[in-house]
């Protein structure tokens, strides 16, 4: 379908919409990227925001009034955005321009008094919906949680995913499930809070030690988990468990329940006890059924438990890493050899091969996400997906992004490579230079147990900020242990808001990805992963540094050499050295003999 075709469509859906919003006395309406458990990655059922406005991104609210309809989404999208919504009638709001209103304040300046906003309340989190709320107070107007104006529109919905649940084991699983209850009923005793409600579907996998795959690329199920201090009711779609699990699940205190009876369990609390929850991961709609429960508000205490990977589970992703690296060693053979053969590559072929690589490997489960291959300008789409409509040939002149990972049942993989095609400019170097220096900066940071993560991304920034440079999305993400790509609570972000819970710790892995984007020329992004490890103890306190766990060499037939300084080009070495001497026992032919090209010292 062409982009004018896709544009009609959505128009067309617009159209359905303002006209729902008219019959029901409706204003306005936002459809947020958001599901019951708040995900990042959408079961299709949930991918309403997409739907509406043939948007694909993974991030992005839709406002729709009767004579405007508005697209925010953070400058990751925006190039992508500007193609996906031509001809839709919804224009692209550049979140975070200077010159562009937070999609509240535009909502609010530009409503009538005593408005009415719908928003399904089954996807808004209650933070949010606070906030919100707060907001539109000043024009008298309301939030109306109980509609959902896309949902009565949308008359192909796709049904909720029904994949099996199944156990994550021993050797992988280095926490037992009793151990991982214990340490959370700990955290809710701290705050005297006899039950706790947990929604997001990565904190219920791994407190449980199960995964599933009900959503792509994130090995997690749909369920509903409130924890009390003697049992635990896990709420997930009839089926999606076997009685043998059942009877697993039963000897840890366990009982499973139907999806749809998380609203019953909580109206049934005893209103004078007290119940945990993380306004961030817990909508309003589901809250709504514990309105007469006395609460309390904290952090999930899973989303700091798993974040801190235990020395075991830090010894399977390094030996998860290996064979990360040698699958990627097998695609570089592959892409150059057939470069060399004058092979007609496409964006696409790269996501095929490279998967397949990953495929020959033990442990391997599925891609972490997907691929983003970007030759050239496409590149300069920090999230371009290359679709069969609408992709690139790999020839010519030029640089190839490459952003892939892999779910392994030993960990998850994350990793970006950029690559020369033909030959190179002297600007292209000059700029692959500046981000190269930007994550060795980071790589080699030594730093206070503690320190809050945003304030790490000026390391990476500084090269390209000398050179009047700058790139528009975060620098690092914490990344799961075979769970989600994304996790926190760490972000190395210069612009994110510093909160406690987001202090670097020993036992985070997190992403090393600064990049430099060029619109319709090149775009640059190096990425390893990192995971912080002890550095030193002294009287002013326990400072840690960053193991790079990633194995893969960076191509150093994109460096201006001279430009980098005595320490750089030493770390390169030096990690290219320790890439070759653990990659090259899982590799041979071809493979082996690119890993030593790739591995020279400089």
């Amino acid at each position: 379908m062409t982009t004018v075709m896709n544009g009609l469509v959505q128009a067309q859906r617009l159209g359905a919409l303002r006209a729902r919003l008219h019959e029901s006395g409706l204003d306005a309406c936002i459809i947020p990227s958001s599901d019951p458990h708040l995900s990042e990655y959408l079961p299709e059922h949930w991918q309403a925001r997409a739907w509406l406005s043939g948007f694909s991104g993974s991030a992005g609210s839709v406002l729709v009034t009767a004579d405007f309809a508005g697209l925010w989404t953070d400058g990751r999208y925006w190039v992508q955005a500007t193609h996906e919504l031509e001809g839709s009638g919804i224009v692209l709001m550049r979140a975070g321009a200077d010159d562009v209103p937070d999609m509240m304040d535009w909502l609010v300046a530009h409503v009538a008094s005593g408005a009415r906003v719908a928003v399904d309340g089954r996807v808004l989190a209650e933070q949010t919906r606070s906030q919100w709320q707060a907001a539109l107070d000043a024009r008298q107007s309301v939030l109306v949680l109980d509609q959902d104006p896309v949902g009565a529109v949308w008359v192909d919905r796709a049904a909720l995913p029904v994949a099996p649940i199944y156990e994550h084991v021993a050797p992988y699983a280095c926490r037992t499930r009793a151990a991982n209850l214990a340490a959370l009923r700990e955290a809710m005793r701290a705050q005297g809070a006899q039950w706790h409600l947990l929604c997001t579907l990565d904190d219920i996998a791994w407190l449980l030690n199960l995964r599933g795959s009900d959503v792509s690329y994130n090995p997690v199920f749909l369920a509903h988990v409130l924890v009390g201090e003697q049992s635990v009711q896990l709420f997930v779609a009839p089926d999606k468990v076997e009685q043998a699990l059942v009877a697993v699940l039963a000897r840890d205190g366990v009982q499973v329940h139907d999806y749809t009876q998380v609203a019953e369990a909580l109206a049934a609390l005893p209103a004078d006890q007290l119940m945990m929850f993380d306004p961030a991961r817990v909508t309003a709609g589901t809250l709504a059924h514990a309105r007469h429960v006395r609460r309390v508000e904290a952090v999930n205490p899973s989303h700091l438990l798993k974040s801190l990977k235990t020395p075991a589970e830090a010894q399977h992703i390094r030996r998860t890493m290996e064979q990360d690296g040698a699958a990627l060693c097998e695609f570089f053979a592959w892409l150059e050899a057939a470069q060399r053969q004058g092979e007609r590559i496409t964006e696409l072929d790269v996501d095929v091969q490279i998967t397949a690589a990953r495929a020959r490997r033990p442990g391997f489960v599925s891609p972490s996400f997907a691929t983003i291959a970007g030759f050239n300008g496409n590149g300069a789409m920090p999230h371009y997906q290359a679709t069969p409509e609408t992709h690139s040939a790999i020839e010519g002149d030029g640089l190839l992004l490459i952003d892939s990972g892999g779910q392994y049942l030993g960990g998850t993989t994350d990793i970006t490579r950029v690559v020369p095609v033909g030959q190179l400019s002297r600007a292209q170097k000059a700029d692959f230079t500046r981000v190269l220096k930007g994550h060795i900066a980071l790589a080699r940071a030594v730093f206070p147990d503690g320190t809050p993560s945003p304030m790490l991304d000026t390391l990476a920034r500084m090269p390209l900020w000398q050179a009047g440079l700058d790139y528009s999305h975060g620098t690092g993400h914490g990344v799961g242990y075979f769970l989600n790509v994304h996790e926190g609570p760490q972000a190395i972000a210069v612009r994110a808001r510093t909160h406690p819970n987001m202090a670097m710790r020993e036992g985070m892995v997190t992403s090393n990805e600064p990049g430099l984007y060029r619109p319709d020329q090149w775009g640059i992004r190096i990425e390893n992963l990192v995971l912080a490890v002890s550095h030193q103890r002294t009287e002013f306190g326990h400072f840690l540094c960053f193991e790079t766990v990633t194995l893969c060499p960076i191509d150093t037939r994109c460096i201006e050499v001279d430009e980098l300084d005595a320490t750089e080009r030493q770390w390169l070495n030096d990690y290219h050295a320790q890439v070759r001497e653990r990659l090259a026992p899982h590799v041979q032919g071809a493979a082996l003999d690119w890993l030593m090209l790739r591995t020279e010292v400089l």
